[in-house]
């Protein structure tokens, strides 16, 4: 069965969110392609994934004297209580991250890098062993698409001013393809200068905004196959305006 993990991290819940926004767009077109069966829905503002603590933190460690266990054995391994509460709470994401074919991940820059939201999921699902075939040693997201949503405030692009301010997409880029997600398979989808209605220093690039954003929407429908002109898997590439035009 075709699946879809769907994440949102934006702390704006309302319908002003631009990453909201964006990613329902996409959900919406995946399930008129493919059905709501497949369909795995994650608010992490919601429903946010709880912190780290010192029993994760000891099971982990004590998962990687044993190298790489793989998630179904790991309850062999629990020595506490505590241990077993981190794990109940780890297991369902990890497993629902495996089993999907895509993720599409809502990302709005805060503060010049991700959500705490969203960083609570990744240092959770980030387990010993849990995304390495142990027959292969090959990473078991090698396959899985990856669309990333990612609107900012202002503009970070290459050339502009704050273009080293950008802890944002570099960090997730680097951290999914540590998981082991294929470039090509992973596709970034940015909207720029999403503060310049309520900025005033930025008022005069509304328009500059509002084709960004327009960009946006363009492309999510046709990464999910709604347009007609790019249909996933071209993927691999930082969908973001132009320097000289958009940004």
């Amino acid at each position: 069965m075709t699946s879809l993990l769907h994440l949102d991290s934006s702390a704006n819940t309302s319908g002003e969110s631009v990453s909201r926004q964006l990613t329902a767009s996409f959900a919406d077109t995946w399930r008129d392609l493919h059905g709501s069966d497949g369909y795995r829905y994650r608010d992490l503002v919601a429903d946010p994934v709880p912190p780290l603590d010192t029993a994760y933190c000891t099971l982990g460690r004590r998962l990687g004297q044993h190298g790489l266990v793989p998630p179904a054995e790991v309850a062999a391994l629990l020595e506490s209580p505590a241990e077993e509460q981190q794990w109940a709470l780890t297991y369902p994401l990890v497993t629902e991250l495996l089993a999907a074919e895509t993720v599409l991940i809502g990302a709005p820059m805060y503060n010049y890098s991700v959500p705490a939201s969203l960083k609570a999921w990744i240092d959770r699902v980030t387990f010993p062993g849990a995304y390495t075939d142990p027959d292969t040693g090959d990473s078991l997201l090698r396959e899985t698409s990856v669309v990333v949503i990612t609107p900012r405030g202002g503009t970070y692009g290459q050339g502009t001013p704050r273009e080293a301010w950008d802890f944002h997409t570099p960090y997730l880029r680097t951290y999914l393809r540590g998981l082991g997600v294929s470039e090509e398979n992973l596709c970034f989808v940015s909207a720029e200068l999403t503060l310049s209605g309520l900025v005033p220093h930025l008022g005069h690039l509304q328009p500059l905004a509002a084709r960004s954003l327009a960009e946006a929407r363009v492309r999510v429908a046709a990464l999910c196959g709604g347009g007609a002109t790019e249909r996933w898997p071209a993927r691999g590439r930082t969908a973001a305006p132009s320097p000289s035009t958009t940004r």
